[in-house]
């Protein structure tokens, strides 16, 4: 079995791995970078007009036979482990029989958000696999394993063929609301030749990540408290963030209200799992409709998803009148809909969020704009990814004969840390496992 690294052996996100037998080839996720070559966050919008062979040539897509349209005889399948754009983000470049594997709720995520953002990616052909039940690809034997992460419905992957196991992290983390690491620990293979493993805390500190316990009550102590309404800035995909608010505004007696987009996700994903969303066993989550969110489903002809919350509406003249009661979820696209609530003076607007976005621009004017009205600005956040000790953890239980480092700017760390042989390649780098 042979493995090549297309892009993360030095960055974090873009995620692609090619995975080969003598009769079989698969990838491992077809990410969008995150970051450009000199660290400046990614903008695909400097590259739209460029062709194919143009976006391979400048390395942006991975130069992979039998992938794209042009493509005679395709590969047998690509697999993804989550639904974050770094994983799956140029799926829409891949010819358009190619085959998927991917859970079921992922799925769904990458359709939603191909209803509500730019990002389009439709895959027409696909296999939803389970968590731990084995699938067959070719002569490869490929085993699910769920994984806690900040990304919903997250997996690692076991790949074994032609006598040798591959075991691929993805994206992964133990300090979540799922107990899917601690399943792992008593469930975990053995014998593993090669471990390709993230890192993206690696170059961080050591301390340990906050839990999302820890973050509920830091949440509920503010909600308790404030007595001006309180905005905060978080994922709308972050399933785990948003049950530890909903949790927090329980315990402080507070309505909980988020915009369609936010509804739409979680109401789609309790089809999975118990999650809180606008409906008669959750009166106290309430659906503000935002103007330019609106705007957008209605050019896009998707009314129906507004329709259906239209019972569990929150008037900005309400939210006006019981300011002191709420807790709302916001971005910088609702700007106007903040300016046309009123008295909204002071209050708390809690950032839970990576850092890094702060250097936006659109995100340093929308809470500039928050800070003109007096608001205090709070960070209140934890990592979607393994700590350094958690890293730890998962090499001790694996055991593996070599570990690869990737998804990830500093490789060069891993044999600071752990006890087995590292093997540091470079992207494009063809490796026998």
């Amino acid at each position: 079995m042979k493995i090549k690294i297309h892009r993360g052996t030095h960055e974090i996100g873009g995620s692609c791995v090619e995975v080969w037998t003598d009769t079989t080839r698969i990838v491992l996720d077809i990410g969008m970078p995150l970051v450009e070559k000199d660290g400046a966050e990614f903008d695909f919008g400097k590259y739209k007009r460029l062709t194919v062979n143009e976006l391979i040539g400048k390395k942006i897509l991975p130069d992979i036979k039998g992938f794209y349209t042009n493509a005679s005889k395709l590969i047998d399948g690509v697999l993804i482990s989550h639904p974050h754009i770094d994983h799956y983000g140029f799926s829409h470049f891949l010819h358009s029989d190619m085959h998927y594997y991917l859970g079921k709720a992922t799925h769904k995520l990458i359709e939603l958000t191909g209803i509500f953002t730019p990002q389009r990616n439709v895959l027409k052909n696909y296999t939803h696999f389970e968590k731990s039940k084995p699938f067959m690809i070719g002569n490869m034997r490929i085993t699910p394993f769920w994984m806690d992460h900040s990304g919903f419905d997250s997996y690692a992957f076991l790949i074994e063929a032609e006598g040798k196991a591959l075991f691929y992290s993805g994206d992964f983390r133990k300090h979540g609301r799922k107990r899917a690491f601690q399943w792992f620990k008593h469930n975990a293979p053995a014998n593993v030749d090669c471990l390709l493993m993230e890192g993206t805390q690696i170059e961080r500190n050591t301390q340990r990540d906050k839990t999302e316990t820890e973050i509920e009550k830091e949440l509920s102590s503010i909600f308790s408290t404030e007595d001006k309404i309180n905005l905060i800035y978080t994922s709308g995909q972050n399933i785990d963030r948003l049950v530890s608010i909903y949790r927090a505004c329980k315990r402080a007696r507070k309505t909980f209200v988020i915009d369609v987009y936010i509804a739409t996700i979680l109401k789609e994903l309790a089809r999975f799992v118990t999650l809180p969303y606008p409906s008669e066993n959750f009166k106290d989550v309430k659906v503000i409709f935002s103007y330019f969110l609106c705007k957008h489903l209605t050019n896009e002809h998707q009314e129906k998803l507004l329709y259906q919350f239209r019972y569990h509406k929150i008037t900005k003249e309400e939210i006006s009148e019981n300011q002191k009661d709420i807790v709302m979820a916001v971005r910088p696209s609702m700007k106007f809909d903040l300016e046309h609530i009123q008295n909204l003076d002071g209050g708390k607007l809690i950032y839970s969020l990576w850092e890094g976005y702060l250097k936006k621009e659109n995100t340093k004017k929308f809470i500039d704009y928050l800070k003109n009205k007096n608001f205090k600005v709070v960070k209140i956040h934890t990592s979607g990814h393994a700590d350094i000790e958690t890293l730890k953890e998962m090499t001790d239980i694996i055991k593996p004969k070599c570990i690869i480092p990737i998804h990830t700017f500093r490789g060069n760390l891993y044999k600071r840390y752990f006890d087995y042989p590292v093997l540091e390649v470079k992207d494009g780098e063809e490796v026998t496992v």
